[in-house]
């Protein structure tokens, strides 16, 4: 009880509604996420490639529409924007079942990918408004669990009712993911953001000043590289379960549940582990674990089937995990912090960009892989992610020392309202 009075000391309400919206949001998205790729291939027969480059270009217009959502978000505040993203988001979903061609599926992605754009700056700056900086590390660790508990209950309530032999299911997961989004944004309408003061938004410099942030600008190159060879190839471990293994869809939700048990249980505690310590350090760690588990993929799909290779993804997927509660009270927090208050939705959209960017290259790469030679993919996701480990010890010495090491619990508190 004691850990729990700790973890909810400090955070308002406001927080608490932010990330219980968040949690329905994330299971809708778990509903659908897994079983994206299988849907478009095997239900819908558009090829690896096709439906890798659909996913791409719906990343690509996410990308595109995130310099004007940093704008937005400075502009018009967090919540607003997040609204505006989870429309767009349940438009595009919910229109999914209609999908019979592969340009279709371009469009509805791309429609998407714009309610991404909006959906990350304006939750993360919205969060960084209600929060005082010594608590965000932990606020971006629940907002970590509301997600992954949200995903992972969707993942196995997908995995029930999936199934490749009556594409009707899928059109019921379809639209109850679009309904997710607009419960979403429902809740968010009880929630007031402060507002950044007038004065402070005259003299913000806009992109100018941001891309003057060089290390910054490091934490985002190297997020690139997260995305792509981390998240979005373990994006790819459904297919590859199902066509290279012979998994079946009960046994993928369960793989995802796995992953999602895995970091609801261990978030918290592991946030509370890395106060006082070096972030970069925890970024590097986590890259180290992950070409460990994707190492691990490659060894289920060549040595074993059925359900033999889907206990040996659950153990892949918790692996993963170890390295996903590293980044969770990490990244968003890092960049928070990097950012002045007024141009701070320009920074989240900055680093919401690197993670579109990383989808981009990720099923770019990715999915011609996964078609031509599916075993390359995991050694080179493992090479790629010791890369970025050595990547993040250089950087940490150009970041400035306030920022270099996570907030301790009893670092002083900056009053909400100033802040705002």
């Amino acid at each position: 009880m004691r850990g729990l009075d700790r973890i909810a000391d400090g955070l308002p309400g406001r927080v608490w509604l932010v990330q219980a919206g968040g949690v329905v949001n994330a299971f809708g998205t778990g509903v659908v996420f897994p079983f994206l790729v299988i849907y478009l291939y095997n239900v819908r027969g558009i090829s690896y490639a096709a439906a890798g480059a659909a996913l791409a270009f719906g990343a690509a217009v996410a990308f595109g529409a995130g310099l004007a959502a940093g704008t937005v978000v400075d502009r018009a505040g967090g919540r607003n924007t997040l609204i505006a993203g989870l429309v767009l988001s349940a438009v595009a979903y919910g229109l999914f079942p209609l999908i019979r061609a592969p340009w279709e599926a371009f469009i509805l992605l791309a429609l998407g990918g714009a309610g991404t754009a909006a959906f990350w700056p304006g939750q993360s700056t919205l969060l960084a408004r209600l929060t005082d900086p010594a608590r965000r590390h932990t606020v971006y660790a629940l907002q970590r669990v509301s997600m992954n508990l949200g995903m992972g209950l969707g993942g196995i309530v997908g995995g029930l009712i999936a199934s490749t032999a009556h594409p009707g299911t899928f059109t019921f997961l379809f639209l109850l993911d679009a309904v997710t989004f607009l419960g979403y944004a429902a809740v968010l309408l009880l929630v007031r953001e402060p507002h950044v003061h007038p004065d402070e938004r005259r003299e913000a410099g806009g992109y100018r000043e941001v891309l003057r942030d060089r290390p910054f600008l490091g934490v985002v190159a190297l997020n690139v590289i997260f995305v792509a060879f981390g998240f979005e190839m373990f994006a790819l471990l459904p297919p590859y379960a199902k066509n290279v293994a012979g998994v079946d869809e009960r046994w993928i939700g369960m793989i995802w549940l796995a992953n999602t048990l895995f970091i609801v249980i261990t978030q918290m505690p592991a946030s509370r582990l890395l106060e006082g310590r070096r972030r970069m350090a925890a970024l590097a760690l986590m890259n180290v674990v992950w070409a460990a588990a994707a190492l691990i993929v490659l060894a289920g799909g060549l040595f074993f089937t059925a359900t033999a290779a889907a206990l040996v993804f659950i153990f892949a997927t918790v692996v993963f995990g170890v390295g996903e509660v590293l980044q969770g009270p990490t990244q968003g927090a890092l960049v928070a912090d990097l950012a002045p208050t007024r141009v701070r939705g320009r920074y989240f959209a900055l680093s919401s960009m690197s993670w579109s960017l990383g989808s981009v290259l990720g099923p770019a790469v990715g999915g011609p892989v996964l078609g031509w030679h599916p075993s390359l993919l995991w050694p080179l996701a493992a090479g790629v992610c010791l890369l970025a480990a050595g990547g993040c010890l250089v950087l940490e010495r150009h970041l400035p020392v306030s920022v270099r090491r996570t907030a301790g619990g009893r670092a002083p508190r900056e009053p909400v309202a100033a802040a705002a």
